[in-house]
């Protein structure tokens, strides 16, 4: 009897290929040309999420205006924010890119821009009423190449900066109705040619609405994985509840976070989380660690009715029942000692947070830091020699170091931020950290507001900007470097989760 085999050639699309395809404009839902302006186009990359966008157009100016538009219809408030740069030299000084926020599509519309010119000239322009001469805004900045434009009711705030730097800030108001047209532009000054530019990191952000209660409600997470050397970062996952403080796996291949009370272990190759077996710690906070070597987990977390508050636990990597280390609480773990031998974490005790560090299979607590007010954030470096740390001692929240016995306290931060979260890289050359401004109390760290990603030298020195992002409380609380100290995963906060993106079902 013969058999006959079916042969099934099984075709693969690769994910990026197959998003790009349904989403050919990534965020944003529709292109056109506004006025007279000759056809343009934008191009998505679902790689490396950037948007190059072309472009003629005579002007935005005057009474109307010609340009080429990327955009979606929005409501209520927002912020916008992009990195971008022109392609070339150019024909025109007074070529443009930016955002805008428009009434209609008509080329007579009232709007308001956040606009870069060729030449350098950054400024907010707006038109206050239909074939209103247009007014401008200059900023004291030129040559800017980060761009933020954000909506609170009828107030436009511009910000911008180098790359790098922080940002300068204007604002107006100006009633444009609720409901509007949000985009980026590019025009080229000169209807006989045409421009391009390239954005990347571009957000499209809703925060949190002034009724919103902390640690009750909560909006959606975005996962992020950054370049730190270019900046570039990439949205890797998305979840409409409160995704927390990743840590980057020793194979470079899996991230592990919190939500919910749950640890996960996310798989990068997949994009998809699987819980992580705590046991009977169900309630795992944002201060969780693992050891230099890979092999163990720290956990800072409670169990089911302790009234004492978070405790310090251990597991293996792959996880299991915890071991309870440290005795009362509230302890929250931050760090590992090289050599595995030692925990290092914030307790309260006597009504005052302070640095301890305890022997990783349980023991006594040794207390390393006395100063009064809060001191958070303590990191072993790799190499053993120091303890990282952020404290209030010196008025704001500035950043620290010391040796591991407590002695030798450095500061090495002290400028008009509250500074945060010390992360060492494992080649032990650099520090990322998050820095509120003074809005914030020192000894507050909340969610939902815009921070700054800033990077130092470990021994210290000027910090620079890596990244602007919305977020807060949550978005990089634990060590989050990479292995090869090339990258750093952290969380944004987003009512707005955009199907372009992998999503949690």
């Amino acid at each position: 009897m013969k058999r006959t085999f079916t042969i099934l050639f099984i075709v693969f699309i690769p994910a990026m290929h197959v998003m790009a395809q349904q989403f050919p404009l990534g965020i944003f839902d529709a292109q056109a040309e506004v006025g007279n302006a000759k056809k343009g186009m934008c191009k998505y990359n679902a790689q490396t999420q950037e948007y190059t966008i072309t472009g003629s157009g005579t002007n935005i100016w005057s009474t109307h205006d010609e340009f080429h538009f990327v955009y979606k219809k929005m409501k209520g408030d927002f912020i916008l924010t992009t990195n971008a740069a022109f392609i070339g030299k150019g024909v025109e000084d007074h070529r443009k890119w930016g955002w805008m926020v428009r009434q209609s599509l008509d080329t007579l519309s009232p709007h308001i821009n956040a606009v870069v010119h060729g030449d350098g000239l950054t400024s907010l322009q707006f038109r206050k009423t239909t074939g209103a001469e247009t007014e401008e805004k200059r900023s004291t900045l030129t040559h800017a190449d980060v761009v933020r434009l954000e909506r609170k009711g009828n107030t436009y705030i511009m910000s911008v900066a180098r790359s790098g730097e922080i940002f300068v800030m204007d604002s107006i108001d100006l009633d444009l109705g609720d409901d509007v047209y949000v985009g980026l532009f590019v025009c080229s000054h000169n209807n006989a040619v045409s421009e391009t530019a390239v954005f990347h990191n571009v957000r499209i952000t809703i925060p949190a609405p002034a009724t919103l209660v902390p640690y009750k409600q909560y909006l959606g997470s975005q996962l992020e994985i950054m370049d730190v050397a270019t900046g570039a970062s990439k949205i890797i996952y998305q979840s409409p509840r409160s995704l927390q403080a990743p840590n980057f796996m020793n194979d470079g291949e899996h991230l592990i976070y919190n939500a919910g009370g749950l640890i996960y272990k996310f798989d990068l190759k997949k994009n998809a989380p699987a819980v992580l077996n705590t046991g009977k710690v169900t309630n795992n906070n944002n201060d969780h660690v693992i050891s230099f070597d890979g092999k163990m987990l720290g956990l800072s977390g409670t169990i089911k009715d302790d009234e004492d508050g978070s405790k310090v636990y251990t597991v293996s990597i792959n996880g299991g029942e915890p071991k309870q280390i440290t005795p009362t609480g509230p302890s929250y773990l931050h760090g590992w000692s090289a050599d595995g031998k030692y925990l290092v974490f914030v307790g309260q005790r006597n009504d005052d947070f302070d640095i301890y560090k305890v022997p990783a299979n349980g023991g006594e607590e040794i207390n390393l830091t006395n100063s009064k007010g809060l001191d958070d954030g303590c990191e072993y470096s790799p190499d053993g020699k120091y303890i990282y740390f952020n404290s209030v001692r010196s008025g704001l929240m500035q950043l620290y170091r010391m040796k591991p016995d407590g002695s030798a306290v450095e500061q090495l931060t002290n400028d008009e931020f509250n500074n945060w979260f010390p992360h060492v890289s494992p080649d032990g050359k650099w520090i990322a950290f998050i820095s509120f401004d003074q809005t914030v109390s020192p000894s507050d760290h909340p969610f939902y507001k815009h921070v700054y990603l800033r990077l130092m030298p470990a021994g210290g020195g000027k910090p620079k900007v890596i990244a602007y992002v919305y977020g807060g409380q949550a978005t990089i609380n634990t060590p989050s470097w990479s292995p090869d100290s090339k990258k750093i995963a952290f969380v944004s906060s987003n009512n707005l989760l955009s199907e372009v993106y992998p999503k949690e079902k």
